[in-house]
């Protein structure tokens, strides 16, 4: 079985122990993809990492020449970006506290779809939350990770972030894999059609009229994943195709406890791809990886990948 024919069943949730537990063992996950790849001793080597990690938490310069040396040892870097990546940029996170769903109930997908006053209070958000989005600009995490793909490393970014933001940094969008879809843009849920979010602002706040396709008529919501959706297909497939050809696997502001998303460090990590974890705080999945760092992202990846990174 593979992790893309799991997506009808997991939309965006905490990571199902035994699920987590098989991605760390090779148990039925992805074996058909992964049969010709060196497997690597994962939990050994990653609870070696995580001691040698923590000892040396004070000293985030020599962890950041650690970080530059894996990075020129990488020939096909996969980035793996969290929301901690754009709360430098200042756009608020979900989950921390303080959080955006400590202060609203996320609404189900289903809510969505079938109820009117669900629609009105999920556009209603959605319009005022670009408000606080308005004038957002790409940190130096993105701006690094734009030089490490300039240089031919940086084979993909998948994101869990729906603020476009990799794509503002110069990133082509083709190269960004948007797990939880973007919520720049709206999608008609009958016929797929695009639709500017600000097109349908004016007639949402004069008439209250609940966004509509103009070919179809039927219901227009933000291009996210709401909880209770399926993730996308090709986005998923994709994700998996990039993960198990990748030499690097770099985790970058993620808490990584989203399933199915937190399922792609684990995997890089068995097809033989080294882990790095850049995160302020620690993750489920510290105990796989071979580099772990608690620090601000921008200014990690800055020292990092300096302008003259080799190519």
């Amino acid at each position: 079985m593979t992790l893309v024919r799991c997506i009808p069943r997991f939309p965006p949730c905490a990571v199902p122990a035994v699920v987590l537990k098989s991605l760390a063992t090779g148990s039925g996950v992805g074996e058909k993809a992964q049969k010709n790849r060196p497997r690597a001793p994962v939990r050994q080597a990653g609870r070696q990492a995580r001691k040698r990690s923590e000892s040396e938490l004070s000293g985030n310069s020599a962890k950041r020449e650690d970080l530059a040396q894996v990075l020129r040892a990488a020939k096909r870097i996969v980035a793996f970006t969290g929301a901690g990546i754009s709360t430098e940029s200042g756009i608020p996170d979900f989950r921390s506290p303080g959080g955006i769903w400590t202060k609203m109930k996320p609404i189900q997908f289903q809510d969505f779809v079938n109820s009117e006053e669900k629609r009105r209070e999920s556009w209603i958000r959605a319009f005022q939350g670009r408000a606080g989005w308005t004038g957002r600009e790409p940190n130096a995490g993105h701006y690094a990770l734009e030089r490490l793909w300039r240089a031919g490393r940086l084979s993909s970014i998948i994101t869990q972030n729906v603020d476009n933001l990799h794509q503002h940094s110069g990133v082509p969008a083709e190269r960004v894999i948007e797990l939880h879809g973007n919520a720049s843009y709206a999608t008609c849920l009958s016929c797929g059609l695009r639709h500017e979010i600000e097109d349908l602002r004016p007639a949402f706040e004069t008439r209250g009229d609940l966004p509509a396709c103009r070919d179809c008529a039927g219901i227009v919501k933000t291009a996210t994943i709401s909880f209770g959706q399926s993730m996308p297909e090709e986005p998923m497939r994709r994700a998996e195709e990039e993960t198990l050809s990748c030499d690097l696997f770099l985790v970058l502001g993620s808490s990584l406890t989203v399933w199915p998303a937190a399922g792609f460090p684990l995997q890089a990590r068995r097809a033989g791809a080294r882990l790095v974890i850049v995160n302020r705080d620690p993750t489920d999945l510290d105990d796989y990886a071979d580099l772990i760092l608690r620090d601000e992202i921008g200014p990690a990846l800055s020292e990092a990948i300096p302008a003259n990174f080799p190519g």
